[in-house]
């Protein structure tokens, strides 16, 4: 569908979730302000966090991020997603500030509470919360929350550095936040095909939702790295690809995904590749670099798999689809009861 034409309607109110990659280039990041030459990554598809070089040979590692799609311990993930950002770039995340508006019937008690969930997060983290703005707004119905991280690196993991025999590695297991979500936000739509057990064990998978732990590793080895969030899998392979104009060759089979996950999306009938994926590092390798990677990974109670490799490009191959940015966890979770949907 073309953007410019969608039945009188503005463009942006035809679809829900992220812009499409075009429609972000355009609209969005060919809005940047004053260029500086400071600035090593700046705003582009499939770029998770800005670089920008200090003095003395540091970088700092700017993310920004909201919360949507989950309810229940929203404080905590707000810090996760920004503290995945940060991660994916090769930082450290240092100083948060931190936007709250909420609903003036949610009242004192209820930011008291937001804010000990980020709190706690950022004490896990070594992130001090250094600023933000809260209010009570009657034009709200649901709170909006928002965080601004900054974190400090080293080297600039830049997709200009991939190159074709490069290893796509992914961590843990591809959907873990959508599942997350559905377990705690929709157990109804799970409940016909999952034990009461097996539902509150997926809950506890929004603890797995940092990739922090396995940047630490991975950033010594890696020439790019991605937290697939939105669009999940395919999403993130999709940006990578036409980030760096290479093309990605890998096999369904190869991405790991959880036996839950799986019995989830058939029952349900969705693709799990393409369900929100926090949680879940992809990590772009030398090929000559993997088995170090996988020798420091062996001890460690965090999965690492290698799920294809990178190659040149050829033809629209250079483009992806950019159907493969598509979301499931929306229509799952407007969803009105078990059975619909169901394969």
């Amino acid at each position: 569908m073309n953007l410019t034409e969608c039945n009188g309607r503005d463009a942006a109110a035809a679809f829900s979730g992220k812009l499409p990659p075009d429609a972000l280039t355009r609209s969005v990041l060919s809005n940047r302000g004053t260029p500086r030459p400071e600035v090593l990554i700046g705003p582009a598809v499939g770029e998770d966090a800005a670089v920008i070089e200090w003095p003395a040979g540091k970088l700092m590692v700017i993310a920004s991020d909201p919360i949507v799609g989950a309810s229940r311990g929203a404080g905590k993930l707000l810090v996760r997603v920004n503290v995945n950002d940060i991660a994916s770039k090769g930082g450290e995340p240092a100083y948060m500030t931190v936007t709250l508006i909420l609903p003036p019937e949610m009242g004192e008690r209820t930011v008291s509470s937001i804010m000990k969930e980020i709190h706690d997060e950022c004490l896990e983290n070594g992130i001090a919360i250094v600023g933000g703005h809260t209010e009570f707004s009657g034009r709200y119905r649901h709170p909006v929350m928002s965080a601004t991280l900054v974190g400090t690196a080293d080297r600039v993991l830049d997709a200009s550095d991939i190159s074709r025999g490069d290893a796509i590695l992914v961590s843990k297991h591809v959907g873990i936040e959508g599942m997350a979500i559905l377990a705690s936000d929709r157990p109804d739509l799970l409940e016909t095909v999952f034990s009461r057990g097996e539902i509150r064990e997926m809950e506890g998978w929004s603890d797995l939702t940092s990739v922090l732990p396995e940047s630490r590793l991975l950033r010594g080895y890696s020439s790019f790295m991605h937290d697939p969030t939105e669009g999940g899998f395919r999403g993130g392979i999709s940006e990578i690809c036409r980030l760096s104009g290479m093309s990605a060759n890998i096999g369904r089979d190869s991405v790991p995904v959880h036996e839950y996950t799986l019995r989830a999306s058939k029952a349900l009938g969705f693709d799990p590749l393409r369900l929100v994926a926090s949680g879940s590092m992809i990590a772009i390798v030398p090929g000559d670099r993997v088995g170090d990677v996988m020798d420091a990974f062996r001890d460690l109670p965090i999965a690492m798999t290698v799920a294809g490799s990178i190659e040149e490009a050829r033809g629209t191959d250079a483009v992806p689809d950019s159907r493969d940015t598509g979301e499931e966890i929306w229509a799952l979770l407007n969803r009105r009861g078990s059975g619909e949907g169901a394969v």
